[in-house]
């Protein structure tokens, strides 16, 4: 069923509803081809709206039975996926029953009620329960449910919904019920349904607050034995709400199920999470230190929802930051406190930030460009974004360095004392940290502040000192702008809170003495910019110093401070921030490709700079995770970034020749750090082994990188017998990689041997062709292999365009993260695009979405690849019958 025309809703346009539901009592008949759905709506009017208005009801793919209000038929009308009821009952709460079937085994998007690997399974978020009964389908609608399943026993032994079982009971003919009742009221996307047969790995644990719960991770048969990971990290998950927020798990039990097809990494639904089996299946044979990372993350992110989120929702879908910016910090804050020590929480600071630049800063220069809080949508599923997860988290971060963490902590309490139970705004969360800590720099410039919710685009910070040797001081200004984008042509300044230190040219870290302060007080201090320019005064500043700005990227904005390499080398190896030391690598390694680039020439790093970074790789006290981070290469879309006209095919060749130039002039260190990085204990998902891990794995790509250049099979063997015997994943993978990576000889049986082996491991084979889907395209003759390859793996009897997981594997893997790939001179990677964007655009908008999503950028392009790529856009944007996800992402392409 296609969407019709495209309106765009509007946030000025907010209303609230005209009634209210109070609560829903449904009952489901469960059958793969019609599922029969009766629904019992006390539905109340709203008060401060007049009367007059029908009740209106969103449904969509539905077949419609019958409709009583108050036990009586009434009248109604279908209109835009509405069901109308122009003249409902005049009192003041009547009920409403409807009676309604779907049809479970034809929803190939997977949003609503749909069915895999036999079982049934929903996703409702943003607006996916209207494809299960008529309901007001608005997140500011919050209704206490009661739920009853009825399913045949012997292919749907679990039946599980949100909050707490209440009856359980055998029926005729083999089937059985289960009634469920949550307590609290939730809009309708946080609904979930289960009904499958899975099995369970159960805990039972006593939270601080001295209640006991149950903790349960469903999963099919089979992958118990992967859900021990899950498992802890749920139990740390509830440990450190408690501890570090106060908040408690307020239900007898919290569930998890995985599903192999599903849109989305999880889902928050009330008590009931359904997940992405790719973030609950985990074991040292199967899943790289990467994996379990993701697990822990995820599961903290949706356990944390259950009150940033759930408890409090969003007012409108505007709103959506409210929640995801909020538990996206969280998440962040959670996976840095159980890294433990400041060096592995560096390296996941380090780890979001290369996010948020490879996917946020590209999408606030483009044309989906949006604010945290957006103005307006047409497709409510298109703004899951970069922009309103990973920004809005840096907003959330820049109020807790504002009021410090003890004064975050009293915010959260006064938002949680005001608003439990609400839907809500963006405003009403940061009037609570403001107002729980009156005195901060937030407090003093709230409405200014709020720009970050409000204004698109990433802005630039530029940062010029001068030294006054004899009066000793040294003046810093800061400037701030930011460039227009969709609909806002002129931006105002923002709140940035600046960390800074200043260093002496020995590295020393300085005593900071603004003006008019009496005395010196530490090395390092937040400047709060408030205005386009500022300036800050420091005493006592004997010599020229170098400044380390934006310490643990203490905001979301680009930064210009004039460097020269030689403070950029002293920032490198000196600063105390190990995210502006890291930092200053990058910059190194970035401006040595710009000026290839610029000239045409090969990039050379200088002896300086290599000697800088041998002197990181053999740092004793450095953690090897950390030293990964910093040898590690920008991307090629970091690069592209950067420039103004964008020739993937030369960024690539610049940065595979540096590649090789790294590899060559590092031969013997990277042995070095290979040999001296092997974990020899048992495999253990923790930040020392999976650092040393991830330091090896790189340092033997590097070592069979060379080797293949040089004809050497010494390294290649090593790495194929790695591949072939190692026992964790995380070796196995990264040996292959090494392979695959170098187009070795020897790439071709590993690739083989490695599918054979793990061919019922389905996210094992997804790491299959996203490893053969990213890998780099060979420099000279070989070039276009890759892309080859691509396109021939569609054959493959293992893959298919209706899972999600397997299609993001080779496609999104490709086009967004493969650019020389993909961009291809004779637009073949343009043409492949567009077949696959309107091939899936049919089965599952959502996911057709994101593929479209690879041509964001297509404007900066040069030539050729520019007009071909906008010809390619154009091909999709004339199908007739585009879901409103795709057409809004390719009209807006199209006006870029």
């Amino acid at each position: 069923m296609r969407e019709g025309p495209a309106t765009a809703i509007r946030r000025e346009d907010y209303a609230a509803p005209a009634f209210w539901i109070r609560s829903a009592e449904l009952v489901f008949d469960l059958e793969p081809a019609k599922t029969i759905v009766a629904s019992r709506l006390t539905i109340e009017r709203n008060a401060d709206v007049p009367e007059g208005r029908p009740l209106e009801l969103h449904g969509e793919g539905l077949t419609l039975l019958r409709v009583l209000a108050d036990g009586a038929s009434v009248s109604f009308r279908h209109e835009n996926n509405l069901l109308v009821i122009d003249q409902p009952p005049a009192a003041a709460r009547f009920v409403l029953e409807i009676r309604n079937t779907c049809a479970p085994e034809k929803n190939t998007a997977l949003s609503g009620l749909y069915t895999s690997g036999g079982g049934f399974f929903t996703q409702c978020e943003a607006e996916g329960f209207r494809r299960i009964t008529y309901f007001l389908d608005r997140p500011d609608v919050m209704a206490v449910f009661t739920v009853t399943l009825r399913a045949d026993k012997t292919r749907y032994p679990v039946l599980l919904s949100n909050g707490n079982l209440v009856e359980t009971a055998e029926l005729d003919n083999g089937r059985h019920l289960a009634k469920w009742h949550d307590p609290f009221p939730k809009p309708c996307y946080l609904f979930a349904l289960v009904a499958a047969d899975l099995v369970c790995r159960e805990q039972r644990i006593r939270a601080r607050s001295g209640r006991d719960h149950l903790l349960q991770v469903y999963v099919r048969r089979g992958d118990l034995g992967k859900t021990e990971h899950a498992m802890n990290s749920l139990i740390a998950s509830v440990a450190w709400d408690e501890a570090r927020f106060g908040l408690s798990l307020d239900l007898e039990r919290f569930m998890i199920v995985a599903v192999s097809d599903f849109n989305m990494g999880a889902m928050e639904n009330k008590g009931l999470n359904i997940f992405n089996t790719k973030y609950v299946l985990a074991s040292p044979a199967t899943a790289t230190d990467d994996d379990f990372v993701g697990v822990e993350s995820v599961v903290g992110h949706e356990y944390f929802h259950n009150w940033t989120g759930n408890r409090i929702t969003c007012r409108d879908w505007f709103q959506l930051s409210l929640k995801e910016g909020l538990t996206v910090y969280r998440d962040q804050e959670f996976s840095m406190d159980m890294a433990g020590s400041p060096s592995a929480r560096a390296v996941k600071r380090i780890g979001d930030v290369r996010a948020l630049r490879a996917v946020q800063f590209p999408e606030d220069a483009g044309p989906m460009a949006h604010p945290v809080r957006p103005d307006s949508y047409v497709e409510i599923n298109n703004f899951y974004t970069a922009t309103v997860y990973e920004k809005g988290a840096e907003v959330v971060r820049m109020m807790a360095t504002l009021v410090g963490r003890d004064g975050f902590r009293r915010g959260m309490d006064l938002y949680f004392q005001r608003h439990d139970g609400q839907a809500v705004t963006c405003d009403d969360f940061a009037q609570a940290i403001a107002d729980a800590n009156p005195g901060s720099a937030l407090a003093q410039h709230l409405p200014v502040f709020k720009r970050w919710y409000a204004q698109a685009g990433t802005p630039t910070l530029q940062a010029r000192g001068t030294h006054d040797a004899a009066a000793r001081r040294y003046t810093l200004t800061l400037r701030q702008r930011a460039t227009p984008s969709p609909g806002q042509p002129d931006k105002q300044p923002f709140v940035m809170p600046v960390a800074m230190g200043l260093l002496g040219a020995d590295g020393r870290g300085l005593p900071l003495q603004l003006e008019g302060e009496a005395a010196p007080a530490g090395t390092e201090r937040v400047l709060v910019l408030t205005q386009a320019e500022q300036s800050y005064v420091f005493e006592g500043i004997d010599a020229p110093p170098v400044p380390s700005l934006l310490r643990g990227f203490s905001a979301p904005t680009r930064l210009d401070d004039g460097l020269d390499d030689a403070s950029l080398r002293v920032l490198l190896r000196h600063d105390a921030d190990p995210f502006n030391r890291w930092e200053a690598g990058q910059r190194l390694t970035l401006r040595c490709m710009q000026t290839a680039l610029r000239d045409g020439t090969a990039p050379t790093l200088t002896d300086d700079h290599i000697d800088a970074l041998r002197g990181l790789l053999r740092h004793t006290a450095l953690d090897a995770a950390f030293k990964e981070q910093v040898l590690s290469l920008p991307t090629e879309s970091y690069v592209a970034e950067h420039a103004d006209s964008v020739d993937p095919q030369r960024i690539h060749t610049v940065r595979e020749q540096l590649r090789q130039q790294l590899a060559e002039r590092f031969q013997a260190d990277w042995a070095w750090a290979f040999e001296a990085h092997q974990v020899r204990e048992g495999f253990r998902p923790e930040p020392g082994q999976a650092g040393a891990r991830a330091l090896a794995n790189l340092a033997l790509q590097m070592l069979v990188l060379q080797a293949v250049r040089t004809g050497d099979t010494v390294w290649p063997g090593r790495a194929y017998q790695r591949c072939k015997d190692a026992a964790p994943m995380a070796e196995r993978y990264g040996a292959l990689q090494a392979l695959v990576d170098a187009h070795a000889d020897l790439a071709e049986p590993a690739l083989a041997q490695f599918r054979a082996r793990f061919a019922d491991e389905p996210l094992v084979i997804d790491k299959w062709f996203m490893l053969q889907a990213e890998a780099p395209e060979p420099l000279g003759s070989g070039a276009g292999r890759v892309f080859q390859r691509v396109k021939a793996l569609m054959q493959h009897p293992d893959f298919s365009l209706k899972n999600p997981n397997r299609a993001r594997s080779l496609l999104v893997s490709l086009c967004m993260r493969n650019p020389a790939a993909f961009h291809r001179a004779d637009a073949a990677g343009y043409v492949f695009w567009a077949d696959r964007v309107i091939e899936l655009d049919a089965l599952n908008p959502q996911l057709a979405a994101r593929l479209a999503r690879s041509m964001d950028r297509w404007s900066h392009l040069a030539e050729p690849w520019r007009s071909a790529a906008r010809e390619a856009i154009a091909r999709v944007a004339a199908k007739a019958d585009l879901s409103n996800d795709v057409r809004e992402i390719v009209t807006k392409a199209l006006d870029a």
